[in-house]
């Protein structure tokens, strides 16, 4: 597994644009599945040039919520790699150029051993990932609270990574049960939770690359169910 910061409110790699709004390219099971849009095309696609990411080889688009700095990238996205788009039930989104969209409510099964969490509290969904060694969790802001999201995460398996906005989120005693957390785009908290959790704290940023050993393993062994 490989997650790749593409757009954040900070930048971790020098070179890259920062910009209120989170996407990322989640790598797994031999899917390349970009993570929300952030807020502007330009943005996006310029940082994902220069972290040479081919938007063509993208095969699967996930929008955690409708909120403009998580899809505004997406229309010119979609222009140059019309793809298959999972989106929660809420947000509205009518197809124009062949791309199929689907419209999650409850928790989703989206390949194997990659999960959404569904949609909670009527406006975000989670991506949710599932390794030998545990889950990973990508939250795009958080609205309907980490505790909610951790519990249906767990459904899968036992979380050992948060990664993505967290907003107001204070229940800092939640992140015990983890190994690692990267906080980024809204959280409001970042100082406090790193100088609760130094050793489980991981900085973001536009251009940061999570893999091992910050990531659980995926082996071409099944992790059990």
């Amino acid at each position: 597994m490989k997650i790749t910061i593409i757009y954040d409110n900070e930048t971790f790699k020098e070179g890259l644009q920062s910009d209120w709004g989170f996407s990322c390219l989640i790598e797994a099971y031999g899917k390349n599945i970009l993570f929300d849009t952030g807020a502007r095309s330009d943005i996006l696609l310029s940082n994902m040039k220069k972290l040479d990411l081919d938007p063509r080889k993208i095969d699967e688009v996930f929008i955690s919520h409708g909120h403009w700095d998580h899809t505004g990238g997406l229309s010119d996205f979609l222009r140059i790699n019309p793809v298959k788009i999972y989106v929660p039930a809420s947000f509205p989104i009518n197809p124009s150029r062949g791309e199929k969209v689907i419209k999650i409510k409850g928790s989703l099964k989206i390949h194997e051993h990659i999960f959404s969490t569904g949609e909670l509290r009527g406006i975000e969904q989670s991506l949710v990932v599932k390794a030998e060694e545990g889950v990973v969790v990508i939250a795009g802001c958080s609205h309907p609270g980490v505790k909610e999201i951790l519990e249906h995460a767990a459904r899968v398996g036992r979380v050992r990574v948060l990664i993505g906005g967290l907003h107001g989120f204070r229940k800092f005693r939640l992140i015990e049960g983890l190994d690692w957390i990267c906080p980024t785009h809204c959280t409001q908290h970042k100082a406090e939770i790193k100088a609760l959790y130094p050793d489980k704290y991981v900085e973001g940023g536009a251009g940061r690359v999570l893999a091992s050993p910050f990531l659980p393993r995926i082996t071409t062994k099944d992790p059990s169910p």
